[in-house]
């Protein structure tokens, strides 16, 4: 790795704080809008490296965001920190082993994006202050990724009118250029209200609202049929009305998760769920409430952004491991089946290595985008040019959301991904803020977009951000 720029020299200073930063955000794992203890870890954060403090954006009591500098154009750094239900696991060990048996885990390496991405915005604050020169540095904390759509309520309250760029990073097992390739979605709750009865001696007084529920589940699996291939519909059945089955259930709860290629398609294909919801509470003689809990766009391409962020990933090339995260990653993939490790490659193009942890630069135009999720980070792509890169944190063939992943959460592996993301994103901070017509040419690349592509927020006016959809 190169160090060549100098607001690398400024993560070099720093990058220390930030690892144990991230440990101690491992160590505390906590799921959606519930981030009190990252939150505060951040917040403390920003204000001892001088920042300007705002707190609760959007009427969420996680959301943080600090601004440093003066003048000039507003670069956003986008920071995470939720993790995910069930998946507690020690630390450091290629076993199963929970912490607490049905506790959380960082099982999509949120501890460490947050982390590296409020060190990218201080190297950048330090930058700006000895290069003397104008512009505004902000990290974004954004509370509940994991389909609470934290930054599609901020989107919605104006936190990023005034952002010039928006930058983002993921942990990965390869290193490259995000594809700005994702589904938008929508996630609803649906309330079946029956009426109890006794199942045995008058069913015919009872209406069951399960019933509902599972002719709704019915009603969208023919609609899977005639959707786009690249469209999906899950669900959880969140209460099935209790555990008697000689009572008729009065009520049932059900949450749908719609997702598509396009926010144009989605819209669609929400209003049909909505329609096979009211059909099953007709059937049944039960009444339905509509409630949305999330959303979240599709990502938007920016190639000045790209390849900006490319020729970043390529000066610093590529995260340097040493024999001792070898050998941990390496028996990371002795619990993985081999087709996993194998089709990892496949997903970016790459040759398949014998190394269980990856120091290559994947070529932008070799990312496959025929397997796709969902993040909030595309409706912010919506209104603030936005790019993003993955870096190789963890071994080949870790599944997302899983406990190998918490394991490698806070190894030497991951804390050396750390460095280097923090690295590609201020490097591309410092390139906007340096080149004007880089930060031109991302703007009317967005445009462009926009002008073909209409932009409605996923997330409705009247939906509030669910702050207990985690809540144990």
């Amino acid at each position: 790795m190169r160090n060549t720029k100098p607001v690398w020299e400024c993560i070099e200073s720093h990058k220390t704080k930030f690892f144990g930063l991230s440990d101690r955000i491992w160590g505390r794992p906590e799921e959606n809008y519930q981030e009190f203890f990252a939150f505060n870890e951040h917040r403390q954060t920003l204000a001892l490296e001088g920042f300007t403090v705002s707190e609760a954006m959007a009427g969420i009591p996680t959301a943080v965001m600090g601004e440093a500098g003066k003048g000039g154009p507003v670069i956003a750094i986008l920071g995470e920190y939720d993790a995910l239900p069930g998946l507690s696991q020690e630390a450091g060990v290629a076993e199963q082993r929970p912490v607490v048996p049905g506790g959380s885990g960082h099982g999509c390496g949120h501890n460490m994006l947050g982390s590296a991405s409020l060190l990218a915005a201080v190297a950048v604050k330090d930058w700006l202050a000895q290069a003397g020169l104008p512009g505004r540095v902000r990290y974004y904390g954004c509370p509940a990724e994991e389909g609470g759509s934290g930054k599609s309520f901020l989107v919605r309250a104006g936190a990023f009118d005034d952002v010039d760029t928006a930058i983002c990073w993921h942990p990965s097992a390869f290193t490259g250029v995000w594809p700005a390739a994702s589904l938008a979605c929508a996630e609803f709750e649906f309330t079946f209200y029956g009426r109890a009865a006794h199942a045995a001696a008058a069913p015919h007084l009872g209406r069951s609202a399960l019933d509902a529920v599972e002719l709704m589940s019915v009603g969208v699996n023919y609609m899977r049929e005639h959707m786009p291939s690249s469209a999906r519909v899950h669900y959880a059945l969140v209460d099935g009305g209790g555990i008697a089955p000689n009572v008729v259930q009065p009520r049932a709860v059900v949450r749908h998760l719609v997702r598509a290629l396009k926010l144009n398609e989605m819209w669609g294909l929400v209003e049909w769920v909505k329609k096979i919801a009211e059909g099953a509470a007709l059937m049944t003689e039960t009444r339905v409430e509509m409630k949305q809990l999330s959303g979240e766009a599709n990502l938007v391409p920016n190639a000045p952004l790209e390849e900006a962020m490319h020729a970043n990933l390529m000066q610093l090339g590529g995260v340097e491991f040493d024999s001792f995260d070898m050998e941990f990653a390496r028996s990371i993939q002795s619990t993985l089946p081999p087709d996993d490790i194998r089709s990892a490659y496949g997903r970016h193009g790459l040759p398949v290595s014998s190394d269980p942890l990856s120091s290559q630069i994947y070529p932008p135009e070799g990312s496959r985008t025929d397997s796709l999720g969902s993040t909030d980070v595309g409706t912010v792509s919506w209104v603030v040019p936005t790019v993003q890169c993955l870096v190789s944190s963890y071994a080949i063939g870790t599944p997302g959301h899983s406990w190998q992943l918490v394991a490698q959460g806070k190894s030497p592996a991951a804390h050396k991904g750390i460095a280097f993301a923090a690295k590609a994103m201020a490097g591309v901070a410092a390139d906007v803020l340096s080149d004007p017509a880089l930060l031109a040419a991302a703007k009317e690349a967005l445009e462009g977009y926009r002008k073909d592509n209409e932009f409605k927020n996923p997330i409705g006016p009247e939906t509030a951000p669910p702050l207990s959809m985690a809540a144990k």
